[in-house]
């Protein structure tokens, strides 16, 4: 995880004695206006979170067009999420945030809502997830680590954002904290994935050519390509476990012996594996999405959880994956 930063407001509530950000923050991603220049570069690096990338990563997730992780922070999964919604509007894809975009992205919900933790977010938890997979194979599960953690990812956003709306909070059970609500999942019926390797985006295609829902992903890497060409989905498989073996996929740390990891979100194909015609590789989850098309993957094609999950409920075996360059 990355080291939280707090916003300077933030640390300035703090050291006047205020206990608690949530009245701040929610207004300011509520209210946050987006414009053309929300986008434009910003003078010198920021370490805190923009309010007004939030509302959009918000909007944008939920009309299809996935900006991977919410974090606040632009850059490329954001610029592509906005080319996906400008191709599902009949738009020319360019990837920039004119009035046109903004007007058709708006709604008027809240993108900051409180949510009260119940007894049932603090299930399923595990205490700390060893990095050897050796370690990880004697689990029963590879589940979250925590309460921030498992919310996080419901509400598909950067932990570190997560804790920064909500300062305070320790998530305990009966804590009424600050999340945003992203879409619902997609409906409809898939009948053919583009994986663009240049851009790192996943495509979903309906029956008549519509752009369904896009996704920003890692496609492979330098060491371990991604197949060529078009393949088919076999089947879909939720909170797999995964079958390391070192002589087919890669060596991870000491390990020479094959080993099968307990399913969980926290898996390394996360909690879902979409199985492709192309024996050993599919598109799968992750245990880290913050790091969606930002590390190569061993071959497959890796998405969020959230996002892969939502694929899945879209798909049957038989559906089309083509690798475009």
């Amino acid at each position: 995880m990355k080291k939280m930063i707090l916003p300077t407001a933030l640390l300035m509530l703090f050291s006047a004695g205020v206990a608690s950000a949530q009245a701040l923050l929610p207004d300011a991603i509520n209210t946050a206006p987006i414009a053309p220049t929300s986008l434009a570069p910003k003078t010198g690096a920021s370490d805190q979170p923009d309010p007004a990338i939030v509302r959009l990563q918000v909007l944008l997730d939920r009309a299809g067009a996935s900006p991977g992780v919410i974090d606040g922070f632009d850059g490329e999964n954001v610029l592509k999420a906005i080319a996906a919604f400008e191709a599902m509007q009949g738009l020319p894809a360019d990837g920039k945030l004119d009035p046109d975009v903004i007007r058709r992205l708006t709604d008027e919900a809240l993108v900051v809502q409180p949510y009260l933790v119940s007894e049932a977010d603090t299930k399923g938890l595990v205490a700390t997830i060893p990095e050897d997979y050796s370690e990880q194979a004697k689990m029963d599960q590879l589940g979250f680590t925590s309460v921030a953690e498992k919310l996080a990812e419901r509400f598909h956003m950067d932990i570190d954002l997560l804790k920064a709306l909500n300062a305070a909070s320790t998530f305990s059970v009966g804590d009424t904290v600050s999340v945003v609500i992203p879409g619902a999942p997609r409906k409809g019926t898939v009948k053919r994935i583009e994986a663009h390797r240049r851009s790192g985006q996943l495509m979903a295609f309906a029956s008549d050519g519509n752009l369904i829902a896009a996704y920003p992903a890692t496609i492979g890497s330098r060491e371990t390509p991604s197949p060529s060409g078009t393949h088919k989905v076999k089947g879909v498989a939720h909170m797999p476990p995964y079958v390391y073996n070192p002589k087919i996929n890669f060596r991870q740390g000491d390990n020479r012996k094959i080993l099968t990891l307990p399913g969980g979100p926290n898996n390394p194909v996360g909690s879902v594996w979409i199985d492709l015609s192309k024996p050993t590789y599919g598109i799968h989850g992750t245990p880290e999405p913050s790091m969606i098309d930002k590390s190569g993957s061993h071959g497959c094609v890796r998405l969020t959880n959230w996002d892969a999950e939502e694929l899945a409920g879209m798909v049957k075996p038989g559906v089309i994956v083509k690798f475009v360059d």
